[in-house]
């Protein structure tokens, strides 16, 4: 029977059984950070040259995979390391709430990555097999994340992390698969995108600042504190927009691309949701809108570079 915590917890969530709890588990609003990679460096690569449109779909497969069984690993370790529970806020809650065997979840993240390796072949023979060899470096970056002796989530460095490999990384393997070329420019243009895959993790760290405390993690968050962390959070904003101006300014970006700036309100909504909140559950609206800001950003951008092949 469930207890009154779990019922109270899921009800404030608004969560829903059935496929709702697979669902879940993907923790669908991270997935921007592995859709908006791929989109950005393919439309950079696009502007210089043909889409291979197979190509395209298979890196966009295999990095949603990656990082789905990024977010399951997650669920599986903190679970068994005893820091998940049904009153957690911001997890799947598919072990703990909704009594999925810890152990699926584990064969499912494992199922994820072995499919993921599978794209990675075809990728690797239709471009180089370098791919192949930066392709598992991800993937045990994306299990080291939070699996291991010392999960890089539990340091001050999983923002650095989470926005390099997913960021600059993705984008880098997606451009190239397409051109066999990588030049600065798109490293360039990589930034923004890392700072805002980096800010959903330190969202997230935010919103969890007081129990990662209680289990000894060591997040920036926790280090700098709520506000300074909330202030570190709009500098990171002001960086990523920054950048992008700046890049328009210089030509490494279109002019095109200054539509990206529509999506300032959202990011400044990120911040005015955090501040005064400490409850986590308080603290969801401003952990999806960051994901959501991501998302704009990032479509908007390729957008940009779109249209800017064709005007």
């Amino acid at each position: 029977m469930q207890s009154i915590n779990k019922i109270n917890v899921k009800q404030a969530l608004n969560e829903r059984d059935g496929f709702q709890v697979w669902w879940r588990l993907l923790r669908p609003h991270t997935l921007t950070a592995s859709f908006v990679p791929v989109f950005v460096g393919t439309m950079l690569a696009y502007t210089n040259g043909p889409l291979n449109i197979f190509l395209f779909l298979a890196m966009l497969l295999a990095s949603m995979l990656i990082q789905s069984a990024t977010n399951m690993f997650n669920e599986y370790y903190d679970y068994a390391r005893g820091l998940d529970t049904e009153d957690s806020v911001g997890i799947g809650g598919t072990i703990v709430r909704d009594g999925i065997s810890a152990k699926t979840v584990l064969y499912l993240a494992i199922s994820f990555f072995s499919i993921a390796i599978i794209l990675g072949v075809y990728i690797s023979i239709a471009s180089s097999w370098w791919i192949a060899v930066i392709g598992l470096v991800c993937m045990l970056f994306g299990y080291l994340y939070t699996g291991g002796p010392l999960p890089i989530a539990y340091t001050p460095f999983g923002e650095l992390f989470a926005g390099f490999f997913m960021g600059t990384v993705i984008i880098g393997i997606s451009y190239f698969i397409q051109t066999l070329t990588l030049t600065a420019n798109v490293i360039w243009v990589s930034i923004p995108i890392a700072i805002f895959i980096g800010s959903i993790m330190l969202a997230n760290n935010i919103r969890d600042l007081d129990g990662d405390k209680e289990n000894g993690r060591k997040t920036i968050a926790i280090l700098l504190g709520r506000k300074n962390a909330i202030r570190f959070l709009a500098l990171l904003f002001i960086l990523a927009y920054g950048y992008t101006a700046l890049f328009v300014a210089t030509g490494i970006l279109p002019l095109w691309s200054l539509i990206t700036i529509i999506t300032i309100p959202k990011a400044k909504n990120v911040i005015l949701n955090f501040k005064g909140k400490t409850e986590p559950i308080e603290m969801m609206p401003a952990m999806v809108a960051t994901g959501k800001t991501n998302t704009m950003y990032g479509f908007l951008l390729g957008i940009s570079l779109l249209i800017s092949k064709f005007i």
